[in-house]
């Protein structure tokens, strides 16, 4: 018997990267070393029963089975002592493995030397060791001292098989969670809807585009579907099968969007008590989508531009580089040239970032496409809401025809979310979507047709209402871009706009010119 070598193997195991089978098969070849048995198994409980994890020396249909305790006296015996128990031969207990010996096949009463070792683990019970032999007394004289030891060192390798094998359930069912995420985004989240030649050009580039590895910027008004692009472009690209990594310029605070980016070693800052992988990282050899690049902090700028020319990164307090390999996608409503000008944004960064541009028209470019677009968001929340058949009225079709939509394809998404919640509840209950139902700011040349039971203004009253907000409309954006010295985008944060919704107000209301260049137009307000 060479119990200490036996006790030396399954101690230096558990600090081994072991398969939790692997770990089950040297703990059993350990227990034969330290223990003559014709048969071992080693059981872990699981409420009331025990589980076999691995046997020697028992048919092997053993594995398949569950030992209730209270089926199992002797098993509940081993289970409820905190010792080592020795049953004697003539023990009028059963034994759970009567018949199930392979040294003796059949056999009920050959097994006449049996131990049980309780696997305990912080004074817990986790499972149990049992060692059976056909020769009487096999196991008398063996130390209680040294099985203690082997039952405390088997239990701590049974706990730590159970919580690595937990673990590698966890991470492979993350693991599939994420694929199926993108296997989901890749399918219904890339989904680009519209027949118009403005979304059948997107598409061409996006198929152009895709199978290279260059950077894109896209551009566009807010609402427009720019991540919608974006997915696209990642989804049939060669990186697919990697991640697509989303990052919100506009909400990174400026002291720790280096670290977001690049990540950050432990000590770096207050706060960094461990080393952080920053979002390059995460997406090495997949797709960085960032959104909102406009709003990227000025001294943020030239790292980002080293790690899109030569694929560096450096963490925070780190005395080191590394190597990534990272498409980049980014997306912004802003002006970029504008603010290249400006001296907000970095011309070089631009130029990386804008290797490949791709615009996004505004819904009110692709009108054509409303129809389409609707009747997908309509069947959408139908479904969300449980509802049946949902349809426009011709005046509220109509009127999403001719709406301004400053919010684009998400304006309508929102828009028509809330018209079939308010239509579920509606007392005339046949899925009608009426026109007071859409609440939609239509166009002031636009005059709805009345829905049956409805009443609309006459035009003449229509017109002279709107006159006056046109009035106060254009008052409004004069004083505010005169009160910023013709600067656009000042103007527009001061209204609450977006400042290429400040532009369409502006042609709309005929204070800006297609043609006209921003200085020009700044000036004239200025005289007006």
């Amino acid at each position: 018997m060479d119990t200490h070598d036996a006790l030396l193997s399954i101690a230096i195991d558990l600090t081994a990267s072991l398969a939790a089978g692997d770990r089950y098969a040297r703990l059993l070849t350990a227990v034969r070393r330290a223990l003559p048995c014709d048969a071992a198994a080693v059981l872990r409980l699981v409420g009331d029963e025990l589980v076999p994890l691995a046997v020697h020396g028992l048919a092997p249909e053993v594995l398949g089975r569950h030992f209730p305790r209270r089926e199992h006296p002797r098993l509940e015996v081993v289970v409820a002592s905190a010792a080592p128990v020795h049953f004697p031969a003539d023990s009028p207990l059963p034994d759970p493995f009567d018949g199930l010996l392979l040294a003796d096949p059949g056999a009920r009463t050959a097994v006449h030397a049996c131990l049980g070792l309780p696997l305990l683990e912080e004074e817990h019970v986790v499972g149990v060791l049992t060692a059976d032999a056909l020769q009487p007394g096999a196991f008398d004289g063996l130390e209680e001292r040294a099985l203690r030891l082997l039952g405390a060192l088997a239990g701590a390798a049974v706990a730590v098989a159970e919580r690595i094998s937990a673990t590698e359930r966890a991470s492979e069912r993350h693991r599939r969670v994420a694929r199926d995420l993108q296997r989901d985004a890749a399918v219904h989240g890339s989904q680009i809807l519209g027949t118009s030649a403005a979304m059948e050009r997107v598409r061409r580039e996006i198929d152009l585009v895709a199978p290279s590895d260059f950077s894109v910027l896209i551009t566009g008004e807010t609402g427009v579907g720019k991540e919608l692009v974006a997915r696209a472009i990642h989804a049939a690209s060669r990186r697919r099968e990697e991640a697509l990594i989303y990052v919100n310029c506009a909400a990174l605070p400026e002291a720790i969007a280096e670290s977001e980016l690049f990540g950050h070693v432990r000590g770096a800052f207050t706060g960094a008590n461990v080393d952080r992988a920053g979002k390059f990282e995460v997406a090495d050899r997949g797709t960085l989508f960032l959104d909102e690049v406009g709003e990227l902090p000025p001294a943020l700028q030239p790292k980002l531009l080293r790690a899109l020319q030569q694929g560096e990164i450096q963490r925070v307090g780190a005395d080191r580089r590394l190597l990534v390999d990272v498409r980049v996608i980014a997306a912004t409503n802003r002006e970029l040239p504008a603010e290249v000008a400006a001296g907000r944004f970095r011309a070089d960064l631009y130029h990386r970032l804008a290797m490949y541009p791709l615009h996004v028209p505004p819904l009110r470019e692709r009108r054509e496409d409303i129809a389409l677009l609707a009747g997908h968001f309509l069947d959408l929340y139908r479904r969300r809401l449980g509802l049946g058949p949902v349809r426009l009225t011709e005046g509220a079709r109509g009127a999403l025809a001719t709406a301004s939509w400053p919010g684009n394809v998400r304006e309508l998404d929102h828009l028509l979310g809330r018209a079939v919640l308010r239509a579920s509840a509606a007392a005339h209950g046949d899925g009608a979507i009426l026109l007071d139902a859409l609440q939609l700011q239509l166009p002031d040349d636009a005059t709805p047709r009345a829905e049956a039971g409805q009443a609309v203004l006459a035009p003449g009253a229509t017109r002279t209402l709107a006159a006056a907000v046109d009035d106060f409309k254009r008052q409004c954006i004069r004083q505010a871009v005169a009160q910023h010295a013709g600067n656009w985008a000042a103007a527009a944060r001061a209204l609450g706009l977006q400042r290429s919704n400040l532009h369409h107000q502006a042609q709309r209301l005929g204070l800006l010119p297609a043609a006209s260049r921003r200085g020009e137009v700044a000036a004239s307000l200025q005289k007006r």
